[in-house]
């Protein structure tokens, strides 16, 4: 489904959701397309995945060379329109697994991020916001993981009970939670 149809169905669940999406709403109704690319220096669109396993226990999570802190995957869309196809890319490229039920047909979360600046590949990228589509999805912990060196630095299943101990960027706390605690 295409990004616009996705954000317009979104039924916001408190007031960053509803403040977020009235904000993302405006900025593509300006630029429907050019937000879709990195190109946009101040903002563009990125879709992200929260993984439970079956029991509902464990998060997977990517330890991120850049934050250096556990996070959830996801990526920029690059072009990309169909959201959840790109959180479904990131999700195997980042952690290795390939087998991921979807809970649900659309995004259970969106949130505006403020990236600060910081060097990637060599280069300098500016402080800018990611307009941002979260999606969960259900894993096997059996599959094998693989590291995406040039991006994380370790794959792994957390206790979602313990997320403070191994998320070291404490303002996604609060997101990580009201994610996990709308899905399990």
């Amino acid at each position: 489904m295409h990004y616009t149809d996705e954000l317009l169905r979104f039924v916001p669940r408190n007031d960053q959701e509803r403040n977020d999406k009235t904000a993302m709403l405006s900025a593509v109704s300006k630029d429907p397309e050019g937000i879709l690319l990195r190109d946009n220096l101040l903002m563009h669109m990125t879709a992200s995945s929260i993984i439970v396993n079956k029991e509902k226990t464990k998060t997977l999570m990517a330890y991120h060379n850049i934050y250096n802190s556990w996070a959830w995957t996801g990526g920029h869309a690059d072009g990309e329109s169909d959201m959840m196809r790109l959180a479904l890319r990131e999700a195997r490229e980042e952690t290795g697994i390939q087998t991921l039920t979807p809970i649900g047909d659309a995004p259970v979360s969106i949130e505006i991020l403020h990236v600060l600046p910081h060097m990637k590949r060599g280069k300098y990228v500016g402080m800018h916001l990611h307009f941002n589509l979260t999606y969960a999805f259900i894993g096997d912990e059996n599959e094998p993981l693989r590291v995406k060196e040039d991006e994380n630095a370790r794959v792994g299943w957390l206790p979602i009970d313990e997320l403070e101990k191994f998320v070291s960027e404490p303002f996604m706390i609060p997101i990580y939670k009201k994610i996990l605690a709308r899905i399990i």
